[in-house]
């Protein structure tokens, strides 16, 4: 591949074309890409997705990629891209699977089986070597540090070796360029242009149309309960802010979130500040390494945390880590928090 300089925030090509066509099949135009709506759209026949044209010009996070191909052979970095292709039905594509963040959601188990996912070539980011030696024609990461020279490689550099690089929009950190704040316009405006890159735009429009209808099935709660994202920490609790996946998705449940004024995707908050809030509801993300049950043991063990109105009547929700981040669980993680939600029978 041709070594191509960064772009301007603003690009106009062939993916960004295709891309309108492929929102405005699910009912959403440009103009209200950043809206949050959430109706569910029928596609006319007029609207039908095509085929992408190659080459495809992407401004991504402020790197331009330049797609000759649909890609056939490639490395996910993350659950989110991982899981991303095999909702689109492209796991065939993927050679190499790493940095999971948990178990494969039952939906995807079918899609996943036989595919390099259910054997991951490496547990942490992999390194630039192991990542060539699968010998790609894009990688495709869930953040930005993953395609790094600490990490699977330097995009850059990646590039002269004649391999693509695609970053999850959604991640995105430079100025610009982060959502701010995230929305389920955006993540599905990400299924769109996956679908774009892969060739592969009927797949994506149709799951995007699917987790709107989903998404609109929800009602959000009214009484304006409030509530503590958890995720990590014990010392000091590292929980979700104001523009990121946990704010769209407690936001789309009808719940207020205790750290919404903090202008960021996710922050450090002190148990003082808890204890103070007094949340409603405690959402516990769980992971492999930090269980949902293990915060709830360190929250009945601290003479403070133990006080808390949501410790002492056990009103805890609880989030896979893979659905914390953007991408396709998003939907489902709403539906299942609004579920559990109902569940506590709160008055």
């Amino acid at each position: 591949m041709r070594l191509r300089p960064h772009l301007p925030a603003v690009l106009v090509t062939t993916a960004s074309a295709s891309l309108v066509l492929a929102l405005a099949a699910c009912g959403t135009s440009p103009a209200d890409a950043d809206a949050g709506t959430t109706a569910s759209a029928t596609a006319t026949a007029s609207d039908a997705p095509v085929a992408t044209t190659y080459p495809v010009t992407l401004d991504n996070c402020g790197f331009a990629v330049t797609i000759d191909a649909a890609p056939q052979r490639v490395v996910t970095i993350k659950s989110s891209t991982a899981e991303m292709l095999l909702a689109l039905g492209l796991g065939d594509r993927i050679v190499g699977s790493a940095y999971l963040d948990g178990p494969l959601p039952g939906s995807l188990a079918d899609a996943a089986r036989g595919t390099a996912v259910e054997q991951p070539f490496s547990d942490e980011v992999p390194g630039t070597e192991a990542t060539l030696g699968l010998e790609p024609d894009l990688v495709y990461a869930g953040w930005e540090s993953n395609v790094t020279a600490d990490g699977a490689g330097d995009r850059g550099t990646l590039e002269q070796l004649g391999v693509d690089t695609y970053v999850s929009p959604s991640a995105c950190k430079g100025e610009g360029y982060m959502p701010d704040p995230l929305t389920f316009d955006k993540v599905f405006a990400e299924i769109a242009e996956v679908g774009e890159v892969f060739d592969a735009n009927p797949a994506a429009t149709d799951l995007v149309a699917q987790q709107r209808e989903t998404l609109a099935s929800v009602t959000p709660d009214d009484r304006g309960l409030t509530a503590l994202w958890y995720s990590s920490g014990d010392d000091m609790p590292y929980v979700g802010a104001g523009i990121g996946a946990p704010q769209m998705i407690l936001d789309a449940v009808g719940l207020e979130n205790v750290a919404a004024d903090v202008h960021d995707t996710w922050t450090s908050m002190s148990w003082e500040q808890v204890v103070a809030d007094d949340p409603d509801v405690i959402v516990l993300v769980d992971a492999t390494w930090n269980s949902a049950e293990d915060k709830i043991a360190r929250l009945e063990a601290n003479p403070a945390t133990a006080e808390l109105t949501a410790v002492r009547e056990h009103r805890f929700l609880t989030v896979p880590f893979p659905a914390t981040e953007a991408g396709v669980r998003n939907v489902d993680a709403v539906v299942d928090l609004a579920a559990q939600l109902r569940e506590l029978d709160l008055p």
